[in-house]
């Protein structure tokens, strides 16, 4: 799953912090402090600051989260700026239509300097690359980017996964060492458990009895039918998947391989939209819909609704990183391992790789500066410039404790911390280490996290980033597949289409080709598995 999407694969038992040492560049030495050494045909200086001598001014086109303040007055980019002599002009588009957003700047060619936090997918990258309107950055970041280019030295299957097979890298990802910023969690609310005398959902089987006793036994104690039993994520859009089915695939043993609806089996690739076990899981969706166990407004709702949702104490089951959108009701909520299913499957499926937020940053042709851009951004690969997207000012945002920062009790208390950092929302260009994740993996978080170790896919191959032309097949063979996939699985859940459809259904994946799309990715597999 990431985004970053590369050939290669990745262990979900990543390396918990890093070392000082891959992280260092982005503090100057004694030698350097206070020194611009500088590339003299574009004023840009290779270490230290100001990046550049002359005022210098970015646009950059931003998904902004419900969140989120203006990115303007953030701390970390009033700060920077003054740093780096780089003012940074935020184009901000929300969550909600961001794709359609995006999509228009690059047909219309009205383009930015900078994508940034712009989720672009490695087929977007291709073909944006190639079509000339994101320029390589590989020569850039060898030369301007001393803290990402020392990360994928420490991580070779970053450079892996960005890289294409013509050996560009056109968008840079997100990396992230600590394994619980890489999944939802599944929480549920303890507090109706224990009211109704009910133990831990083992099974699909138990969870569905849980959920109908949330519905049906009052456990908030106002005397009427009002609890929420179980909610998700509504779908982001065609070909971003529908968030229900990714986080109660692994109970019904489908993974999602190579950033798809892939399950590996003796090395060979299985798009698995169309099999029984599928089937199986819609099914079981379709009862929880139907029974009004499952959001009635899941496949509607707004990101907004979905992050109030967990704040009201009022919802039974449901999914994220971090606990963060429920801290005024945390004590109700504790993290469960993945429902065993009907054949015995337990897979935390939805897990991301190292390089987990793929197309994080981009550079567009009509960038002027692009050494200059490529180290602005590169601050935030390191410990320092992480620290300041993620905690703002030390002793008005967080303090220190044995070298970690901690947001302070007052500016906890203030609930703003979504406002002064682009990591809420998720997306943003830089590291997440141990050394900045106190706030998303406080000790409830770590609890989740240790139900769901057991369970993550032992080895998590990112999506493939595919040569132009393969690229451009999959690209066509997904549009069709994907809208269409997607289209008829919420109907099922929903119950607008029969599962007597099943068999027309299937027969419609394979008229679309869903075969070739295989055989594109089994090629892409098996030139990664030579890699190794």
């Amino acid at each position: 799953m990431k985004r970053n999407w590369g050939t290669v694969l990745l262990s979900t038992l990543v390396i918990s912090s890093l070392t000082l040492s891959a992280c260092s560049s982005d503090t100057p030495s004694k030698e350097t402090e206070g020194k611009t050494p500088a590339d003299e045909s574009k004023g840009v200086s290779t270490a230290g600051f100001p990046i550049v001598k002359e005022p210098l001014k970015l646009k950059m086109f931003t998904r902004i989260a419900p969140a989120n303040g203006p990115f303007k007055d953030m701390p970390v980019f009033k700060d920077y700026e003054k740093m780096s002599n780089i003012q940074v002009e935020f184009i901000e588009a929300p969550t909600d239509g961001f794709q359609e957003k995006k999509n228009l700047l690059f047909a219309s060619n009205e383009l930015p300097d900078v994508m940034y936090r712009s989720g672009l997918t490695p087929l977007e990258a291709t073909r944006y690359g190639s079509g000339g309107q994101l320029i390589p950055l590989e020569k850039l970041i060898d030369a301007y980017a001393p803290n990402l280019k020392k990360l994928m030295e420490t991580y070779p299957e970053i450079r892996s996964g960005i890289t294409t097979p013509e050996g560009h890298i056109y968008a840079i990802p997100g990396i992230v060492s600590v394994n619980a910023a890489r999944t939802d969690k599944k929480w549920i609310n303890q507090a109706w458990l224990k009211k109704l005398n009910l133990k831990e959902p083992e099974t699909t089987d138990e969870l569905y009895e849980v959920l109908k006793a949330f519905r049906d036994k009052d456990p908030n104690g106002n005397g009427k039918q009002d609890e929420l039993p179980m909610t998700a994520r509504a779908s982001g859009g065609p070909g971003l998947g529908i968030p229900v089915t990714d986080m109660m695939g692994g109970s019904f043993g489908l993974d999602k391989q190579l950033g798809y609806y892939i399950n590996l089996e003796n090395d060979k690739v299985q798009i698995w939209m169309g099999n029984d076990r599928n089937k199986e899981m819609l099914m079981y969706l379709n009862k929880l819909y139907s029974e009004k166990l499952l959001d009635p407004e899941l496949f509607t709702q707004k990101e907004a609704q979905y992050i109030a949702k967990q704040g009201t104490g009022n919802t039974g089951f449901f999914f994220d990183q971090t606990n963060n959108p429920m801290l005024a009701v945390q004590d109700q909520y504790i993290g469960i391992a993945p429902p065993k299913g009907p054949h015995g499957d337990r897979l935390q499926s939805a897990a991301a790789p190292i390089a987990r937020d793929f197309g994080a940053f981009a550079i567009t042709s009509v960038n002027k500066n692009p050494e200059a851009t490529m180290r602005w951004v590169d601050y935030f690969y390191g410990d320092e410039g992480s620290t300041l997207l993620r905690f703002g000012r030390q002793g008005e945002n967080y303090e220190l404790r044995n070298g970690i920062p901690y947001y302070t009790a007052d500016f906890l208390a203030s609930g703003n911390q979504s406002k002064i950092t682009p990591y809420a929302g998720g997306g943003a260009p830089h590291l997440i280490s141990d050394k900045v994740a106190s706030f998303i993996n406080p000790p409830q978080v770590q609890e989740a996290q240790k139900k769901l170790d057991p369970y993550m896919p032992k080895i998590r191959y990112a999506a493939p980033m595919f040569d132009e032309q393969t690229a451009q097949q999959i690209n066509i063979l997904r549009n069709d597949i994907d809208k269409y996939y997607e289209e008829q699985s919420t109907k099922f859940i929903a119950g607008a289409l029969s599962f007597d459809k099943w068999a027309e259904f299937q027969n419609t994946l394979k008229k679309m080709k869903i075969d070739e799309l295989q055989k594109l990715y089994q090629a892409a597999y098996d030139n990664l598995k030579q890699q190794k």
